[in-house]
């Protein structure tokens, strides 16, 4: 079920952009990033609806946020949270959002400009034979620019090996967030069933994806290091991330699996 698909990001044009593409960004403290990454966005997919999930950030990102939605209210929409409720459930928001819609796919990448907007045609073009696309560092053509610690690369390696191990992925770069789904196959899944609230949400919908009968494919982009603010991520989510894998992994040798979609997880006010 797994594709490598290395089409260079210059290969395909803003007309091969489905009509239908949701673009999902999870924000926190991101006030320095959010207009310039819109506006890269919009070059590399002009035809994208972009969506903003702020959960409550103290630096003002939820205004620059409304700021971009009033200029574009047809093209852009904004999700308010209470409080900071994680990665993984932010990208739930946006999954309900697409499925919800009416959308053909649903684009993710996080805020800080980590993951260069230049390679999103790309992963749409890879969208012709597969049901997810990854954007991913550990493909031939694809690597990390910039400084990147020891300790991150073992880690990073460390999750990606568990995870292949204990879920059954075939997929390199499982831990990645810079991807593409399918809307259709996402409305297949039970999203009330995903466990995860932090990183290990990757790797978990990957798996649900493929019990679906998805098809995933990998394309190389290069992993920069973020412009503007610092990294969310602490030892008591990687943790996490290693128990819920497990806990998963138990779980398919048991059987214990299902795909239906239900119950919503926007936990929050949108606009």
């Amino acid at each position: 079920m797994i594709a490598s698909h290395r089409i260079p990001a210059q290969a395909s044009t803003p007309s091969s952009i489905p009509k239908r593409l949701l673009v999902s960004l999870a924000t926190y403290n991101e006030v320095d990033n959010l207009v310039p990454l819109a506006e890269a966005i919009r070059e590399y997919a002009p035809q994208a609806t972009l969506l903003i999930i702020d959960d409550n950030s103290p630096d003002g990102t939820g205004r620059i946020a409304d700021e971009l939605r009033a200029s574009q209210p047809e093209r852009i929409h904004v999700i308010h949270r209470p409080k900071k409720l994680g990665l993984g459930t932010a990208t739930l928001a946006a999954m309900q959002f697409a499925i919800e819609n009416g959308y053909d796919y649903l684009l993710n990448l996080d805020a800080d400009f980590s993951h260069p907007p230049r390679f999103i045609p790309s992963l749409l073009a890879g969208m012709s034979e597969n049901d997810v696309m990854i954007g991913s560092r550990y493909v031939a053509g694809g690597g990390v620019e910039g400084e990147f610690g020891l300790k991150r690369k073992l880690m990073s390696a460390g999750i990606n090996w568990y995870a292949r191990l204990l879920l059954g992925l075939q997929s390199k770069d499982n831990s990645g967030a810079f991807r593409c789904y399918r809307v259709s196959t996402l409305a297949q899944l039970d999203l009330s069933r995903v466990r995860s609230r932090g990183y290990s949400f990757m790797e978990e919908i990957l798996f649900w994806c493929r019990q679906a009968g998805g098809r995933i494919g990998e394309t190389p982009i290069l992993f920069e290091n973020r412009r503007s603010g610092v990294s969310k991520i602490n030892k008591l989510e990687v943790v996490a991330a290693l128990r819920i894998i497990l806990q998963l992994g138990f779980d398919r040798c048991l059987g214990r699996v299902g795909t239906r979609n239900s119950a919503s997880l926007l936990s929050g006010s949108q606009s």
